[in-house]
């Protein structure tokens, strides 16, 4: 049952909105976590030990059933510590969580322990693919069974993430398998669109959006941008990667969405000593195709299944590797540029506080994700880093003082103006891009978290181009930490009526796996009910 605002207003700040006490991010090395059981079929909670050795932070755990293990969490501790000192507190859930947590995370949804809403929710529209990717979460080629919900079923998917209080459900993203291939899929994007939310792209291979017709149908109904996988720069990638050459549909890929007037974010699964030598090749790709790409999205491999240590320490990639190859392989950014995204969080807890509306806000982990963002600059196309021209530590703490104390201000109008004021001596106009002043990276900064501001813009006129180079790294059973499934923005919409944390959904229990089961068919059978709705 939702809870009032009136109730929750007499709430400790230390608590979610429906009263179960929220836990502090456990700081600092060494330290206690709790984590999970790597082998397949157990999955026992146990505590973990994390620690600092050779510069790196590790994570170890035994298990009183299959033994010791230990493995790389992050390969920079500096920059592990530096994540930490730069979050800005939990979210409190949800006003109407879907349950009441008995046992995390075996019993999984966004329930009255979840700090964090949705900031982008996922909906797989079939584990059906035109590939059979080795890396892939989704394979209905491995399982031989179809999971395709309905339209109907997808439309009821949406309808939870809308419904969710105080903040509903604004970006969604379908994925698969291959989305495109759902015999709705048009028709899905265009509802979406209908129900309300705001910002709709898709997670794809490219094959079907090469096609410069599909894409503008996909572009008419309402499509945004197009989350492309891509791995790399040149067939031989992919061939390793994917199975076989690709390359011609990313390009197309790219010219289509030109068209179409949408735009692309490329997402490369990255492995250690397979495509780590992309990162700086991927990045160049992004920025000669500025008028089209808004980011690139990198993921570290997640290592699922029964992994032995030595193989795990051939393939494992960590976001300070990553942080460490784009610096090294384009000399754009220092390791001083990468923070983790949870630090934009006062913009989002500023502008609600200023509205008097609640809006997304990204509280995640502070070691899920970094990333920074290179500002394009007018006449030259030079990427300028965000932190070479802005105080961004002392910009975000002073806008996160000010969302406090704007809550509580009767005087919305004048608050707007101080804070307009206060912040501006953090923006250095004398090594910003050519042509940028203060106003034009506020609206710059406007647009990142509102769509609706300059979507289509050609010209730059209104705000700055710019990408996004971030990495989101997705848990598996060897690095997995509890407080980390607490407090994730990335989540799953279901056909059991629930929205289950991504890296709860995809690893750990992988609740992918019992809802795929529960709401799947046979491959006969899925073909019988195709050739039935083509008849009537």
């Amino acid at each position: 049952m939702a809870t009032s605002p009136k109730e929750i207003s007499n709430r400790p700040i230390d608590t979610t909105y429906t009263g179960a006490p929220v836990n502090n991010i456990t700081k600092g090395l060494p330290k206690e976590v709790e984590s999970v059981c790597p082998e397949p079929g157990c999955m026992h909670i146990l505590s973990a030990r994390m620690f600092a050795e050779d510069g790196k932070v590790w994570m170890e755990k035994t298990c009183p059933d299959h033994g010791y293990v230990k493995d790389l969490y992050w390969s920079d501790v500096d920059l592990y510590l530096k994540a930490e000192r730069w979050e800005f507190g939990d979210g409190r859930g949800l006003m109407n969580p879907m349950s009441e947590c008995q046992s995390c995370p075996d019993d999984c949804g966004i329930c009255n322990q979840h700090t964090s809403h949705t900031s982008l929710g996922n909906i797989d529209l079939t584990n059906r693919c035109n590939l059979n990717c080795p890396i892939c979460f989704a394979n209905a080629n491995a399982s031989g069974r179809i999971y395709e919900p309905s339209k109907e079923d997808i439309m009821d998917m949406l309808r939870l993430y809308r419904s969710e209080q105080p903040v509903s459900g604004r970006l969604v993203q379908f994925s698969g398998g291959e989305p495109t291939l759902h015999p709705d899929f048009l028709e899905i994007v265009r509802e979406a669109r209908e129900l309300g939310f705001s910002h709709i792209q898709v997670a794809s291979n490219g094959i079907k959006f090469a096609n410069v017709e599909f894409t503008k149908k996909a572009a008419a109904a309402g499509l945004h941008t197009i989350y492309l996988q891509f791995d790399g720069v040149d067939d031989r990638v992919y061939e390793q990667t994917r199975g076989r050459a690709l390359m011609k549909y990313k390009d197309g890929t790219i010219e289509a969405a030109r068209q179409a007037g949408i735009k692309i974010v490329l997402v490369p699964t990255i492995c250690a000593g397979i495509n780590d030598d992309q990162v700086g090749k991927i990045i160049q790709y992004a920025l000669d195709n500025i008028d089209v790409l808004s980011g690139v999205s990198f993921q570290p491999v997640s290592l699922t299944g029964r992994v032995s240590h030595e193989e795990r320490q051939q393939l494992r990639y960590t976001l300070p590797d990553l942080a460490r190859d784009v610096s090294e392989q384009t000399g754009i950014t220092t390791m001083d540029d990468w923070y983790p995204l949870s630090f934009v969080s006062p913009i989002s807890k500023i502008i609600s506080a200023l509205s008097g509306n609640e809006m997304v806000n990204i509280s995640c982990h502070p070691h899920c994700s970094l990333g920074t963002w290179l500002f394009i600059e007018h006449g030259t196309n030079r990427p300028i880093p965000l932190t070479h021209f802005v105080d961004v530590e002392g910009m975000f703490q002073e806008l996160d003082r000010m969302a406090a104390k704007t809550r509580s201000s009767r005087f919305k109008r004048f608050a707007q103006m101080n804070a307009f004021y206060k912040i501006q001596k953090y923006f250095d106009k004398k090594k910003a891009p050519n042509g940028m002043g203060f106003t034009k990276f506020l609206q710059t900064i406007d647009g990142f978290f509102d769509k609706k501001t300059g979507r289509g813009e050609k010209d730059g006129t209104y705000t700055n181009k710019t990408l996004m180079v971030a990495g989101m790294h997705f848990m598996d059973s060897y690095n997995y930490e509890l407080e980390r499934v607490r407090r994730c923005v990335i989540h799953y919409s279901t056909p059991a009526g629930k929205i289950i944390p991504f890296c709860a959904y995809n690893g750990g229990h992988c609740h992918r796996n019992t809802i795929e089961e529960k709401y799947s068919v046979s491959l006969e059978e899925y073909k019988q009910r195709r050739k039935e709705a083509a008849a009537r």
